[in-house]
């Protein structure tokens, strides 16, 4: 069993950066494939961000191609997403999710453990 715990939402004006957090208990970070994922009102949960259990590889939808990050550090068993240049069409909860259930390449919404998300309103 994963448990993941996000934190670092909150209200930032257009153009601005956020950084979001993810930390994992029950696995570690190191053996497992993480991913970010958002969900807008009225809209289908989509996908964002994810990370190769290596950290070699790693995964963008293509409208946060060059804004956002993914990361993560073993050592504290923590998934991060840098988001810069904020845009209104961002606002969203944020999910953390690990052990992808389809090839990462897929940009698959298929994940097996999920936090409970974490709330980014970008205003404009």
């Amino acid at each position: 069993q994963v448990q993941l715990v996000e934190s670092g939402g909150g209200l930032v004006q257009t153009g601005g950066s956020l950084r979001l957090s993810c930390a994992a208990s029950g696995r570690t970070v190191s053996r497992t494939n993480m991913a970010w994922l958002r969900q807008a009102p009225g809209k289908e949960r989509e996908f964002v961000a994810a990370i190769s259990w290596s950290g070699g590889s790693t995964y963008y939808r293509d409208s946060v191609k060059g804004r956002f990050t993914i990361s993560k550090i073993n050592a504290k068993n923590t998934v991060y997403l840098q988001m810069n240049s904020l845009k209104a069409e961002d606002t969203a909860v944020y999910y953390c999710a690990a052990e992808s259930l389809r090839p990462l390449e897929s940009l698959s919404r298929d994940y097996r453990y999920w936090g409970q998300g974490t709330q980014v309103t970008v205003s404009s």
